[in-house]
């Protein structure tokens, strides 16, 4: 048999035969790119400069209504699902606890800021913001639903959730912060891990 011969025999042989395509290799031909949400973060964190004189960048523009009674709850892509729940059930230790509780939405917008800039330079991991529910506001859930919308804006944050009765509530969340370089490194050393390989 000639090579020709080969080549056709394996033709015939091969024409009913269907390439297998594996669910990952379908979600990425269907994936279109990264959200709204994902671009917005992005130009926030490009924005955000490492020397410690940051501008504050959260927005005053009209954001999306949240209701005064609403469960607020938000994580980042790669927050382990036993992170999360973790935060749902308040099981970290509180490191700070901001009340924005009669603030206006400029004052709160201020507050928010300046607790990050703070949680960053102390390595908090996590802090409890209490926005209050509006309920009997002109604009109901107003400072909740401009909270809501900080946190997602906001590169050191990578998640929150409404807090538990005893903190609030759904007039507070729990915020779990991004650990900076100095934290990582602290853990590492704490739990006898080696650096990166």
């Amino acid at each position: 048999m000639d090579q020709d011969e080969d080549k056709d025999l394996f033709a015939e042989q091969m024409q009913d035969v269907k390439p297998l395509v594996s669910p990952r290799t379908e979600a990425r031909q269907d994936w279109r790119g990264p959200s709204e949400d994902q671009l917005q973060r992005r130009r926030a964190a490009e924005a955000f400069p490492e020397d410690g004189q940051d501008r504050n960048f959260l927005t005053l523009s009209e954001v999306a209504v949240r209701q005064p009674l609403e469960v607020l709850e938000w994580r980042q892509d790669g927050v382990q699902h036993a992170v999360f729940s973790k935060l749902r059930r308040g099981g970290y230790a509180l490191e700070y606890q901001l009340d924005l509780h009669q603030k206006t939405v400029m004052e709160a917008q201020q507050a928010v800021f300046q607790l990050f800039q703070n949680a960053r330079a102390k390595n908090w991991r996590c802090v409890l913001i209490s926005h209050g529910k509006g309920q009997r506001s002109a604009t109901p859930g107003r400072l909740k639903s401009y909270v809501a919308r900080w946190l997602i804006d906001h590169p050191d944050v990578i998640a929150y959730c409404s807090a538990q009765r005893q903190h609030g509530g759904v007039g507070s969340v729990y915020v779990l912060v991004k650990k900076t370089a100095a934290g990582k490194a602290a853990n590492r050393e704490q739990y006898g891990l080696k650096g990166d390989l």
